[in-house]
């Protein structure tokens, strides 16, 4: 019986475009996941979208002399075109700034409002004293007064974890230009996280198969929970639907509040685009359904703080009580699947200093395929990781092309060459009968670790198939029996095994590599999609929530560019498919193009400098 699968993931600002510390963290890891997923014949929604509010976008609209709609849009493209070419096949990728999203948002804050969980309360703010504007808490830093940590943001210190306020910091100065904050009395409503903490400990401490960094930083905020403002001196951003406020235009919602609604949002414009309006329920209400959220470490509060809380009082879960609004009782995360950081000389990816690889960029010179599959055995899964020229350069000749990439042409070539289709065996000895079984059980053991997120591990036990069929094709050397007629039928016999393995091999890499997975099943006589791409299409933003009705919502018509996909009826399954005897085989074409050795040592010439 299959299991409705949620791939949550973690929403691109757009102020810019994507580079490859981005996707380390959000994109691939959760493409691969959801591609396993649906293999294994589970019912998949993956959602996801640009997040579109705040002060960071008004800041740089300003300096780039356009409005912020106009540069989320520019950048909305850009981003959409990125995921695209990357692979990722989202059900639906939209964006934080549709009618939509307004309505489901502006839904979850009135009966939050209702059940007693958002408070207003007089506050204090940072305003930048050069510009009179309102400085988001995270664009205050400054040390932090309980470890002492010089780097402290204004919303929590990344050292010991703990919530701040930018006023608790110690020496405050702007991110923007180095000033002292001044400090100003202002009205805001906060998230009671107080109010919630009984239960989000409660389910926090039925999480048992999390990850144990994530689990273990999580269960240490539940200490120092405090509330939290949830709106902002700001004119950009969803308005707050109360009467008296949501025709202010200096108040807007925070626009974490409304971000990691977007999971929501998208899942119900996804619905009432599929031609169906309530099927998104079957992934938020139902009991029996998953939901995963992937992200870079540095979101994990919002995850597993902000957002179940969100949820818990809307579903009225906590020690105020109240009742469920018009969306009912949503399901908490099954898991929060958050990565470390890729790094270049140690240091976080950075556009303003410079240190930055382009997704665009790297996809042109390379391909798709090649970064999946080095975020992917290489990359931050449990620890910061340092991205190096010198590595990819290694990962992508020794083990995509001189592995894989010659064991899938030297299988076809020589079955092509002295069959010209795929042979029938005849009777197996050991070594061919060792290898099929040590192929097929590579099925449950990648299963195992992606089903934990453990993509490192996946993608190293199909590469260990790869290893075993090069050494059986070498120990056995079929050029050599090809010489000897008497010898043709064990020559097909061995020619149809390294065939099937390599169809065994492809399909356990098809999570990491599906644009390559679809030219070796092709190669092997395959028909129709195996592993299905994502496609953009433009849409009119004429979908929102007529019940309940929101407030100043977005203009009607505006189009803007969506990522869906038919991932329904592609041929990819996670079990062995049988190659079958007679099927015509054409000659192959490389897979993966060998790199020159001197790439690992500076990299191409538009990548930065890394001393």
């Amino acid at each position: 019986m299959s299991t409705r699968v949620l791939t949550a993931v973690a929403w691109p600002y757009t102020n810019g475009p994507r580079h490859i510390g981005h996707v380390s963290g959000f994109g691939v890891p959760s493409d691969v996941f959801a591609r396993y997923q649906r293999m294994v014949g589970n019912e998949v929604l993956m959602i996801s979208g640009t997040d579109e509010h705040g002060t960071p976008i008004l800041v740089q609209a300003e300096q780039e002399g356009c409005t912020p709609q106009q540069l989320a849009d520019r950048y909305n493209r850009v981003i959409v075109d990125d995921l695209a070419g990357l692979g990722l096949s989202y059900d639906l990728f939209t964006r934080t700034s549709t009618r939509n999203h307004y309505a489901v948002v502006q839904e979850l804050f009135r009966t939050l409002h209702k059940n007693g969980y958002l408070v207003p309360k007089t506050t204090t703010g940072a305003i930048s004293p050069s510009t009179g504007r309102t400085l988001p808490d995270r664009y205050v830093e400054g040390t932090c007064p309980i470890c002492g940590y010089d780097g402290a943001r204004g919303d929590q210190c990344d050292n010991c974890g703990n919530q701040l306020d930018p006023i608790d910091l110690i020496n405050p100065r702007s991110k923007l230009n180095g000033e002292t904050p001044k400090f100003v009395e202002t009205e805001h409503f906060f998230l009671d996280l107080p109010s919630l903490a009984g239960a989000l400990e409660t389910w926090l401490k039925g999480r048992t198969d999390w990850r144990p960094n994530v689990l273990r930083f999580s269960l240490n905020l539940i200490e120092n929970l405090r509330p939290r403002a949830m709106s902002r001196d700001i004119d950009w951003g969803v308005p707050i639907p109360l009467e008296g406020w949501q025709d202010r235009p200096d108040k807007k919602l925070y626009v974490w509040f409304d971000a990691v609604i977007g999971y929501l949002s998208a899942s119900i414009e996804w619905a009432v685009r599929s031609g169906d309006p309530e099927a998104w329920r079957k992934w938020w209400t139902d009991p029996e359904a998953v939901s995963y959220y992937f992200m870079g470490k540095d979101n994990i509060t919002f995850h597993s703080q902000i957002w179940p809380s969100e949820l818990l009082g809307y579903a009225g879960k906590g020690s105020r009580g109240g009742s469920p609004g018009a969306f009912g009782d949503l399901n908490l995360p099954t898991e929060v699947v958050s990565s470390e950081f890729l790094t270049m000389s140690g240091s976080k990816f950075s556009t303003s200093r410079g240190t930055v690889i382009y997704v665009r960029d790297f996809l042109k010179e390379f391909g798709p395929d090649a970064l999946r599959y080095f975020i992917s055995v290489a990359g931050p899964e449990s620890h910061d990781t340092d991205f190096t020229w010198d590595e990819f350069v290694r990962r992508t000749n020794f083990e995509l092309a001189n592995e894989w990439g010659n064991l899938v042409n030297r299988s076809v070539s020589m079955a092509q060459k002295n069959f010209g289709e795929i042979p029938a065996p005849s009777a197996l000895i050991d070594a061919d009968v060792e290898l099929l079984r040590t192929a097929e059980a590579a099925f449950a053991s990648a299963g195992a670790h992606l089903q934990r997120s453990r993509f490192r591990a996946a993608a190293n036990e199909g590469m260990k198939v790869v290893t075993a069929a090069n050494r059986y094709i070498s120990a056995l050397e079929p050029w050599k029996l090809a010489k000897d007629p008497a010898q043709r039928d064990r020559l097909a016999t061995v020619l149809h095994t390294s065939l099937q393995v390599v169809s065994d091999a492809n399909t356990l890499l098809t999570p990491f590599l599906p644009h390559s997975a679809q030219q070796v099943h092709e190669l092997l006589g395959g028909e129709g999609v195996w592993a299905a791409q994502p496609q953009v299409f433009e849409v009119n933003d004429d979908t929102a929530q007529t019940e309940p009705v929101g407030a100043n919502l977005p203009e009607a018509g505006r189009s803007y560019p969506v990522l869906m996909g038919d991932y329904a009826n592609e041929k990819a399954q996670w079990a062995r498919t049988e190659v079958k005897p007679g099927t015509p085989l054409s000659k192959p074409k490389p897979l993966f193009a060998k790199l020159a050795p001197e790439l690992g040592e500076t990299g191409p010439e538009w990548a930065p400098v890394v001393k």
